[in-house]
C-alpha cells in the first residue's frame, strides 16, 4: 500500500533506538524526510546513519534532551514545518510510589505530558493551515491497564491522552489527525531494565520473570519494534484521516478487556 505520504516532512523524538528509531525508519522507507532526536549524540548518529543506509531517506539530527525549551527551538529550526510529529520519550523509571517525591512526579509530568503538549502547540497550527498533519504520541499500555511499579507513568501519559481527547476533536476537520500509539510489551532496552527490576524486587531470575511476561500475553512473544513502526507509518498516512483522538493498543493481546 502506497501511504502517500513522499516527501512529507517528520519530526521524531527520542529515535535513537527502540519504538521511535522504529517509527523513524517506517516513515523513511515511505519517503518522508525525518529529522530525529535523542539525549546521546553517538546513538543518534548511529541510527541516522543506518537509517539512511537501508531506505536512502533524508535524515537530519537534534542532540540533546527535548524537555529542554531550547532543544525543542532547536528540533523546530531544524524542521521548521513538519507534516508529521511522532512525541516520544523514555517512560520514568519504576519502583514503589512511597519513595516518589515531588520532584520525581513533576519530572515525569514534565518529560511525558508537558513537553508533547508543547511540541503539539508549535506545530498544530501550521499544519492546520497547510491542511494536512499527522501526530502520533507513543504512549503507553498502562494508560488502559495501569502497571503497579509504573505509578509515574501511569499518571503522566494518562495526562497526555485526556489532553489529547480533548484537542484532536478541533484539529480533525482541517486534516490534522493526533493519536496514541499504546504500546505493550516490545523487544527494547526499556522493556530489559522493567524485567531487571521486577526480577530484583522479587528475588528472581531475570530469565524467569522474562518467560512469566511472555506466558502472561495471547501473542505467546514480545512484539516486535518494526512491526510498532509499521503502524505509526500508517497512522501518519493519507488513509488515516478518518481517525483522530484514538488509543491505538498494540500489546499482542494482553489487555482483557472488549473495550
Amino acid at each position: 500500500m502506497d501511504l502517500g505520504i513522499k516527501g512529507r516532512k517528520a519530526i521524531v523524538c527520542a529515535a535513537s533506538k527502540g519504538l521511535g528509531k522504529a517509527c523513524a525508519m517506517a516513515l523513511a522507507r515511505e519517503g518522508v524526510a525525518v529529522t530525529i532526536n535523542a539525549r546521546g549524540r553517538d546513538a543518534l548518529e548511529a541510527a541516522a546513519e543506518e537509517i539512511r543506509r537501508e531506505t536512502g531517506g533524508a535524515v537530519a539530527t537534534v542532540v540533546g534532551d527535548v524537555v529542554q525549551p531550547e532543544i525543542r527551538a532547536k528540533l523546530l529550526a531544524a524542521c521548521p514545518m513538519p507534516d508529521i510529529l511522532v512525541n516520544n520519550a523514555g517512560g520514568p523509571p519504576p519502583g514503589d510510589f512511597r519513595d516518589w517525591d515531588r520532584e520525581a512526579w513533576i519530572k515525569a509530568v514534565d518529560a511525558n505530558m508537558l513537553t508533547p503538549i508543547e511540541l503539539i502547540k508549535a506545530t498544530v497550527d501550521g499544519m492546520m493551515q497547510r491542511r494536512f498533519g499527522r501526530i502520533v504520541n507513543i504512549t503507553s499500555s498502562s494508560v488502559k491497564a495501569p502497571i503497579d511499579i509504573l505509578g509515574l507513568s501511569n499518571g503522566a501519559r494518562s495526562g497526555l491522552t485526556g489532553f489529547v481527547a480533548g484537542v484532536a476533536r478541533k484539529t480533525v476537520g482541517h486534516n490534522v489527525t493526533i493519536n496514541n500509539l499504546l504500546p505493550g510489551s516490545f523487544a527494547t532496552d526499556r522493556l530489559n531494565s522493567t524485567v531487571a527490576t521486577m526480577a530484583a524486587k522479587q528475588n528472581r531470575a531475570v530469565e524467569e520473570v522474562r518467560s512469566e511476561r511472555i506466558r502472561g500475553i495471547p501473542a505467546q512473544r514480545f512484539g516486535e519494534p518494526p512491526e510498532f513502526g509499521a503502524a505509526c507509518a500508517f497512522l501518519c498516512s493519507v488513509h488515516a484521516g478518518y481517525v483522530t483522538g484514538q488509543n491505538f493498543l498494540m500489546d499482542g493481546g494482553a489487555y482483557p478487556g472488549t473495550y
